[in-house]
């Protein structure tokens, strides 16, 4: 997915306009500078291209604050990584040094990047923002982001600049794509080592020792798969050194990019907070899922552990419990191989297409005896359903109220797909449409 950052120095409303683009109030806003001291990261979408969207901290030089130092660093990581830029100044204040100095950085990196100048919000300011065209950056565009003028034509060229998704597998067509994504040091590159039968990733015992998503082709045993070992998702608040800023924006990309993302916790410390939040970040970019509990060794086992241990597992990860979970001991190359076939059979499940006929028939019979409540005195009928032709498992049941039709009775419906269709490790997206 591409990556567009919007940078800029402090308070002329990168974070104002990135909550705009994400359609939340996800990062702060306030008059005063430097509030934004971190990166946050949303997904945006425009007339049908989705892309990533980073919103930076101020960009500023010279300056004794040790914060500014460590804005400025993130910045550069953003340039670095993002396919383009969204470079934003005030109409109000002019040229700045900062801006010049931003624009030097721009203008050297050779990335493509769009002049956006904001609070323009009447049409006098508009002749203050011609003065933008002596950064030598192209064309200026001018906006509000605060009541949202002028950020559909600045949206239309952000798509134009944008590189089309490409697939990363592009040496091996048709060949999925395998996230193994998790916390630091839970054993991801010692699980990709491990399969590859080679020491290919570093491992040590530090947490932070995979800085980067290392992709390798893989063909043995009867798969054949792209493996993509990624660093280790911390929470925000423990995300210190710029390479952890980095790394972690590369393991997000990652999720993003894969088509089956195989999450490992590690057995000792359980389902924690910062697991659910990988979790659910696989679960809404509606990937495929298998759940490895590593370092099983080290757990101390009676008769019904490993039953009760699942349960536990499955009741956090509800309602999207129907997931493979294999337990292993990556270290002494325990069921390791069990993580291959829960891969191949969640893949196989993920990319199925379902014919129409078989999906009628089966469900019609079952809707028509357990039928939507009625609403209102309203009775709903659901006369047709078909799978959606998008990636992922999506299914539209046509019906003549849709809007009656609530989430309760959704899960109904896919807790019947899943009972008569392979649909284990996958979420299921159902949508209700008007016959």
């Amino acid at each position: 997915m591409s990556l567009l950052a919007i940078v800029g120095r402090p308070n002329v409303g990168k974070s104002t306009l990135f909550n705009r683009l994400v359609g939340m109030r996800q990062a702060i806003v306030d008059d005063e500078s430097g509030v934004t001291r971190d990166r946050h990261y949303g997904r945006c979408e425009w007339n049908g291209r989705e892309f990533s969207v980073v919103d930076t901290g101020g960009y500023a030089s010279g300056t004794d604050d040790v914060f500014e130092a460590a804005i400025r660093r993130q910045v550069e990581i953003a340039i670095e990584e993002a396919d383009a830029i969204l470079f934003m100044v005030e109409a109000g204040t002019g040229v700045t040094d900062y801006d010049s100095a931003i624009a030097d950085v721009l203008r050297r990196s050779k990335k493509n990047v769009l002049l956006c100048v904001n609070k323009v919000d009447t049409g006098d300011k508009l002749f203050d923002a011609w003065e933008f065209w002596s950064l030598g950056l192209g064309e200026v565009h001018a906006i509000s982001a605060s009541n949202g003028s002028g950020t559909g034509d600045l949206l239309d060229e952000v798509v134009k600049l944008l590189p089309e998704d490409a697939e990363e597998t592009a040496d091996h067509p048709g060949v999925p794509r395998v996230a193994i994504v998790g916390k630091p040091n839970v054993g991801k590159s010692s699980l990709t080592n491990a399969l590859l039968g080679e020491e290919r990733n570093i491992v040590t015992d530090i947490a932070g020792t995979t800085r980067d998503s290392i992709a390798t082709y893989y063909n043995k045993f009867g798969h054949e798969l792209m493996l993509v070992d990624t660093a280790g998702i911390r929470r925000k608040a423990r995300v210190k050194e710029d390479l952890e800023f980095y790394s972690v924006l590369r393991s997000i990309r990652a999720i993003e990019n894969a088509d089956v993302c195989v999450m490992m916790i590690d057995a000792t410390t359980g389902m924690e907070a910062q697991d659910m939040n990988i979790f659910n970040l696989i679960v809404r970019n509606r990937k495929a899922c298998v759940v490895v509990v590593n370092k099983w060794d080290l757990f101390i086992k009676d008769t019904n552990t490993l039953r009760d241990y699942t349960e536990a597992l499955k009741r956090r990860l509800a309602p999207f419990d129907d997931v493979p979970i294999i337990f292993t001991s990556v270290v002494k190359k325990q069921r390791i191989a069990d993580v291959l076939d829960a891969v191949a059979t969640v893949y196989a499940n993920y990319s199925q297409k379902i014919p129409t006929a078989r999906l009628n028939e089966a469900l019609l019979p079952i809707i028509e005896e357990t039928p939507p409540p009625a609403w209102k005195g309203k009775y709903v009928k659901i006369k047709y359903i078909t799978q959606l032709p998008v990636r992922f498992p999506a299914f539209a049941f046509f019906c003549n109220l849709p809007q009656y039709v609530k989430d309760p009775y959704k899960r109904f419906l896919e807790n019947q797909l899943r009972e008569h269709f392979s649909l284990t490790g996958c979420p299921v997206q159902i949508f209700l449409r008007q016959k």
